[in-house]
């Protein structure tokens, strides 16, 4: 499966378990596979592929909706309107919450999902 891959888009949402994340906010950090097949590609045209600004779109739109409580959640809202792109067979989506309220961790948390369009 080829891939595009679109890698750490910067969003400020008020997502979370804890009162102070959906109020006060804070930064995610998504990044995305969009999988297809390019093995006939010939033409060097924007609508012969998914347009990956499109797919941004589609990613601060779930990000600047409804708070959700769970990483997870986020993740499995973008990954499936992100297989409803045309031409896309394939997604892996990554949420990572790069400053957590939470002791010790410095390195974020994050959520993978992965969707096969059936």
């Amino acid at each position: 499966m080829d891939r595009i891959i679109v890698d750490k888009i910067v969003c400020y949402g008020h997502h979370g378990v804890l009162p102070e994340e959906q109020i006060l906010g804070q930064e995610f950090q998504i990044s995305f596979e969009l999988g297809l097949d390019l093995s006939t590609h010939s033409e060097d045209r924007l609508d012969s592929v998914p347009d990956y600004r499109k797919a941004i779109s589609i990613v601060e739109e779930v990000i600047y909706s409804e708070p959700c409580q769970l990483l997870e959640t986020i993740a499995c809202h973008i990954a499936d309107k992100l297989l409803q792109l045309p031409k896309v067979a394939e997604v892996t989506v990554e949420v990572c919450k790069p400053n957590p309220p939470i002791p010790g961790v410095q390195g974020g948390v994050s959520a993978i999902v992965n969707r096969i369009k059936r």
